[in-house]
């Protein structure tokens, strides 16, 4: 092998790492928006109101069918 070709394989890795580091960054960028997007629409949805079943309900079970 000449120098070139080391040059040559060695830019080419670098750029391939840089390459995913550019691409581990964008991904993380999405899943952070991704997760900002989900606790708005969990943060906007009304509070529960509570049921108020009357006292006799749940009591018993109904086995004959």
């Amino acid at each position: 092998m000449d120098t070139s070709t080391i040059a040559s394989i060695a830019t080419e890795m670098s750029q391939v790492r840089i390459a995913d580091a550019v691409q581990t960054a964008v991904l993380k960028k999405a899943m952070d928006i991704g997760a900002s997007s989900a606790l708005q629409l969990l943060q906007a949805l009304p509070a529960p109101t509570p049921v108020s079943n009357p006292p006799h309900l749940g009591n018993s079970v109904d086995t004959f069918a």
